[in-house]
């Protein structure tokens, strides 16, 4: 049984999910349960590279709606991810230097959605985001992206750091936001470039941004000191987009 197109309920279900070749970014199992058909899932999900959890029946009680989850429940992700590797195809069938958006550790899938449609209205070739802690490709962040899913790939990595550098090995350079940062104006934001955008309460975490060429700061004029991770986005990526049009 399926919820808004991406929780899976169930022993059978989930099972039949993996068989089908569904991609499941989530696995969550009874804490304590190892009888033989919960060990066969767990096999299928290590095999897929699955985030497993184990969790407490009230858990799997509140993700599963109350209906009957015989100890496990699943998260299967409503769109299929794509890999780095098509990314750049979609910047080379357009002539043009990459511009991927890479999300460090984005939670809220309302800003994923976001991130992701304006990445597409931005021109970007696609977006990046971790396996762990940080949000898949759900129904509702389908939803958000307005459609522009079908337009923008996404990418699911295991390690973003480690990404980060083999893009680097392919002529990549990357910039992230930062109130310490350089003012956005005043940096060379065009080429092949990785915008890296940092979780909704901490910002782009120490490993990433020690990895970044630059670092940027949006000018703000008003009485709080930061904005929402999605609108961040969109303020930067349009300041790429302008200096790219210009040059």
């Amino acid at each position: 049984m399926a919820y808004e197109e991406c929780t899976v309920v169930g022993r059978n279900a989930v099972m039949e999910a993996y068989r089908s070749g569904k991609t499941i970014d989530k696995l969550f199992i009874l804490d304590g349960c190892q009888d033989g058909p919960i060990k066969s899932i767990l096999r299928k999900a290590r095999k897929r590279d699955t985030l497993i959890k184990f969790v407490s029946k009230e858990k799997l009680d509140s993700l599963s709606f109350h209906e009957k989850h015989q100890g496990v429940v699943a998260i299967a992700a409503a769109y299929e991810y794509a890999t780095v590797e098509d990314l750049f195809k979609k910047a080379e069938e357009k002539g043009e230097a990459p511009f991927f958006i890479l999300c460090d550790e984005i939670e809220d899938p309302h800003n994923l959605g976001a991130i992701i449609r304006t990445a597409n209205l931005a021109g970007a070739h696609g977006v990046i985001i971790p396996k762990r802690r940080a949000v898949g490709l759900t129904s509702t962040v389908a939803k958000v992206s307005a459609g522009a899913l079908n337009y923008t790939p996404v990418a699911r990595v295991t390690n973003l750091s480690r990404t980060i550098d083999e893009l680097k090995d392919k002529g990549m350079w990357f910039v992230c936001g930062d109130m310490g940062g350089e003012l956005m104006y005043d940096l060379n934001l065009t080429g092949s470039i990785g915008l890296i955008i940092g979780n909704e309460g901490n910002g782009v975490s120490r490993l990433v941004k020690e990895k970044c060429d630059y670092i940027a700061s949006i000018p703000m004029k008003g009485d709080i000191d930061s904005l929402n991770a999605s609108v961040a986005t969109g303020v930067l990526a349009f300041e790429i987009v302008r200096q790219r049009m210009g040059k």
